[in-house]
């Protein structure tokens, strides 16, 4: 048997079985499996700058990476064992794995320079080599990649960057600046090095694109940011790099761009790359850099003090730079002074370096608050924190805090990146964190934290219940924090504060107390729920159940077994989810938690209903509807109405349904919840479609997406869009039909929404159809057969199927169209859809026209004529089926062939 991914722990356990995997496959040479990839990517369309080399494959077999390219793994697969179940269990194994590093995609992104040093001094060559690289750039139309690199940390090189970007804006050589860190060499295990679809998610936010617009892999992001910054003059400052890998999609490489990457290592592999090496100042620059940022202290009785201070800091600008804060801060000393005292510093300590010796000494003549602030901000566990954190870490308010902090920037102890943010370099945070732990004591340090996660948890109650109020009555119950928190009055500023925040508040679920982390699950879940990445969701829900599993804590484990349930679902992963909302339901029940149970039962509803098991989904959403009467809980009404619409809607009952949904609608109105409006306005819409009522369906799904958009409702504009794909394709609008569906697949695939993803790409086929693309079109639809079958999904695997058969019959393969529909039918009869069996004896009618049987296609256009009536419609979703057309078939037929005396 091959080896089991599902058993990896770490990224190298899932190397070692890829190892064992080549092994396995008879151990074929690297060429000859990029050979197999590259003939799979081809076949593909995709273009020859994007196929695998050698060296990439290669890499996919190290053992050490602190990352992997998901995409480029199940290639490899693929080509070792072209099984689709095996290829299945590799892409989970790689979603699991992939979650335990999902910090890499929590970056900040900017189109500003951070500020340049007053005092920068020296590098009078690095800066003429920069100048002399763009003018040539310029002269000869190329896209040009500067590195800045150095031996150690600290050395300048992202203020040699950062100055050079600054002399190039001032000369107006750009109109456009992109800057990210990207963390390549950070000490905090839970701060990885960013993510480079993250960084180019950021990036193109930046460029003008809307997130729905956004593609959700790297290769697409990548030409996506290449093409918005085509005739532009951009330059883009990649900092603190980890290795070309991370940065090679984030180059430009458009002419009259310019990049700027600094990192530690020497990135020799960079394409046309022109390599800098930074080094430590020469004395003369650290002298000189020194005297400049204090000019006025007296150099006392030795004339070469600060020759002394720059050797003592080994000429490290950061070393340097700490210094001098330090000289600021002690009026009446002599640099004379401050060179014995690194001297003896040096001589009692045995400091190791000139960073360490400088942090100790900047540290030390700090004020003593100042001490403790520093101290306590290390503590933070995320990557950047504001003055309210900082006052709930030091137990003071945020003016004070504020104060300290600012000066804090102002000694090089902390940065600044953006306007009331702020963050540490990585030395400075390691050292901090250090004498956290030598000078306060564990209960003091559990102390500030506690706080911290106290402001934390809640701030995001009080956010939640303005963003939805109509929700209040589901979060748990928190007190008020004992530290200040910000003002925020209205729904708008509470949004803002949830998304600025959000990367921290995952960070503290995940190293928080429990009690912190089941609150935030319980809260939480519903912006998660509308905004994505569901993986997100996933890891949050995943975390607070195991914690609630281990306290024994029923109420907790019931909350984070709903909401993973949600996460679930929305992923595709129906029987993951069922298990989950079984088990809420159970313990709903025993602890006696009507509202719990009312989430399950519609959360088990839903998954049913994918499932096309639309008596069970039913009888859950009916039970739902009467604990949520027995109760008052019009929020949970409204789920288990607009649950029942959509299984009348399934069924072909479309009144039926119209009436569900309206009242759905009236409630989410009623008490003030968008989110429920814009999902009942979807409903409608797809029932008026289906009626082919196409103006109110327009209508009602063009509400739905501005309501969805309005609010950041992900999963609203998802449906909202898939809706307007249908309605333009029936009008016979296919491009724009197309537009639509694109927005949509690319929305699903950024969240993880798997239901909308298969949406999507069978619209996606159906429009490539019509249009006569039909290579593509194929592709749409076994992308979306696949998905389906990997999901369990009946009801898009018969989608897919009749796609799959109109194509064929399209193309004049009318065998193959033949078995398709016969394979469709059987889903349509299994899962009971009378609107899905008219469809599929409408195909299979076609089918059996064009292989001459006359006969037996008169008897499925009967049936789908008789299906039609008994429900009371002219057609059915799909268009191409509807009573004119099937008549005027039967008309046509019976005068070219008769019936015989048989039939």
């Amino acid at each position: 048997m091959p080896p089991d991914p599902g058993q990896a722990g770490t990224l190298d356990d899932l190397v070692q079985r890829l190892r064992l995997l080549k092994v396995w496959a008879g151990d074929p040479s690297y060429e000859r499996i990029t050979d197999r990839i590259n003939a799979v990517w081809g076949a593909a369309g995709r273009p020859s700058a994007e196929l695998a080399s050698k060296t990439t494959v290669v890499r996919c077999f190290e053992i050490g990476r602190r990352r992997l390219n998901p995409h480029l793994v199940v290639a490899v697969v693929q080509a070792l064992h072209p099984d689709v179940g095996y290829v299945t269990q590799w892409r989970q194994a790689l979603r699991v794995i992939g979650g335990e590093i999902e910090a890499a995609s929590q970056v900040r992104v900017q189109d500003r320079l951070p500020q340049d040093l007053a005092e920068f001094t020296g590098r009078t060559i690095e800066l003429e080599q920069l100048r002399q690289a763009l003018h040539h750039a310029r002269q000869h139309g190329e896209a040009v990649v500067i590195t800045a690199i150095a031996g150690m940390a600290g050395v300048g090189k992202t203020q040699l960057a950062v100055r050079a970007g600054h002399l190039f804006t001032r000369k107006k050589a750009f109109d456009r600046v992109l800057f990210v860190n990207l963390r390549g060499f950070y000490p905090d295990p839970a701060q990885p090095p960013a993510d480079p679809a993250a960084v180019l998610d950021g990036f193109l936010r930046l460029l003008g694109v809307p997130g729905q617009q956004i593609p959700h892999d790297l290769p697409a992001r990548t030409a996506a940011y290449r093409d918005r910054l085509a005739g532009t003059s951009t330059l883009v400052v990649l900092d603190n790099a980890a290795d070309a890998e991370q940065i090679r999609p984030l180059l430009p490489q458009t002419p009259g761009c310019l990049t700027l990457v600094t990192s530690r290592r020497s990135l020799t592999d960079l394409p046309s790359a022109i390599h800098l090496t930074v080094d430590v100042f020469t004395p003369d620059e650290a002298i000189a850099f020194l005297t400049a940022a204090v000019p006025e202290v007296p150099v006392g009785a030795h004339p070469q003090a600060a020759a002394r201070i720059a050797g003592r800091c080994g000429y490290l600008p950061l070393a340097l730079g700490l210094v001098t804060g330090h000289i600021r801060n002690t009026p009446g000393w002599t640099l004379t002074d401050h060179a014995d005292r690194l001297d003896d510093r040096h001589t009692r300590r045995r400091l190791e370096s000139g960073v360490e010796l400088a942090l100790n000494l900047s540290y030390q003549h700090l004020p003593t608050d100042l001490q403790r602030v520093l101290r306590m901000a290390a503590l933070h566990p995320g990557q950047d924190f504001d003055a309210y954190a900082a006052a709930a870490l030091t137990d003071t308010d945020p003016p004070t805090a504020g104060t300290m902090l600012e000066h804090l920037c102002r000694d090089h102890l902390l940065q600044q990146a953006t306007p009331g943010r702020y963050s540490f370099h990585d030395l400075v945070r390691a050292y901090a964190a250090s004498r956290a732990d030598d000078q306060d004591n564990p209960s003091q340090r559990r102390a500030a934290l506690t706080r911290l996660f106290d402001f934390y948890v809640a701030t995001t109650a009080t956010a939640m219940n303005l963003a939805r109020p109509h929700a209040r009555h589901r979060g748990p119950t928190i007190p008020a924090a004992n530290t200040p928190t910000p003002d925020l009055a209205e729904q708008k500023q509470a949004e803002l504060w949830l998304d600025t925040e959000l990367a921290n508040l995952l960070t503290v679920a995940e190293h928080g107390w429990p009690e912190h982390t089941w609150q935030l699950s319980a809260t939480l879940d519903r912006h998660l729920r509308t905004r994505g990445p569901y993986r997100d969701a996933e890891t949050l829900h995943q975390h607070a159940l195991h914690l609630a599993r281990h306290h024994g804590n029923h109420p907790a484990e019931m909350n984070a077994l709903n909401s993973l349930g949600q996460a679930h679902r929305m992923q595709g992963s129906y029987d993951l989810a069922s298990g989950h909302y079984g088990r809420a339901l159970q313990i709903a029940d025993d602890i006696g938690d009507r509202g719990g149970e009312l989430t399950a039962l519609n959360g088990l509803g839903y998954v049913h209903r994918m499932l096309g098991r639309h008596e069970q989904a039913g009888n859950h959403y009916g039970r739902a509807l009467q604990i949520a009467h027995d109760i008052g809980d019009r929020d949970g009404e409204r789920a288990a109405l607009h649950g029942l619409g959509e299984v009348h809607a399934m069924l072909g009952r479309h009144q039926q349904a119209g009436d569900r949904f309206s009242q759905a609608l009236q409630i989410a109105h009623d008490i003030g919840d968008r989110g429920g409006e814009l999902s009942a306005l979807n409903g409608l819409g797809h029932i008026h479609w289906m009626l082919g009522h196409h103006e109110q369906a327009a209508d009602y799904f063009g509400r739905a997406l501005q309501i969805a958009q309005d609010n950041g409702n992900r999963i609203g504009e998802l449906s909202a869009l898939n809706g307007l794909g249908h309605i333009h394709w029936t009008l016979g609008l296919h491009e724009l039909a197309g537009d639509y569906y694109g927005r949509a697949l690319q929305i699903a695939q950024a969240i993880g929404n798997r239901n909308g993803e298969l949406n999507a790409l069978n619209g996606h086929g159906l429009v490539h159809r019509m249009l006569g693309r039909y290579s593509e079109a194929a592709n749409c639809y076994q992308q979306a057969y696949n998905l389906a079958r990997e999901l369990g999904s009946d009801n898009w695997q018969y989608e897919a199927l009749q796609g799959l058969g109109r194509l064929h019959h399209a193309t004049g393969h009318p065998d193959l169209a033949l078995t398709h529909h016969e394979q469709a039918l059987r889903y349509a009869t299994d899962l009971n859809q009378p609107d899905d069996q008219a469809r599929a004896h409408d195909g299979l009618a076609h089918a059996h026209h064009a292989l001459n049987d006359h006969d037996r296609a008169r008897r499925h256009w009967q049936h789908a004529l008789d299906i039609l009536t008994s429900l009371g419609t002219d057609h059915t979703e799909d268009i191409e089926t509807s009573v004119p057309n099937i008549r005027a078939q039967l008309t046509k037929l019976d005068k070219q062939h008769p019936p015989t005396a048989i039939e």
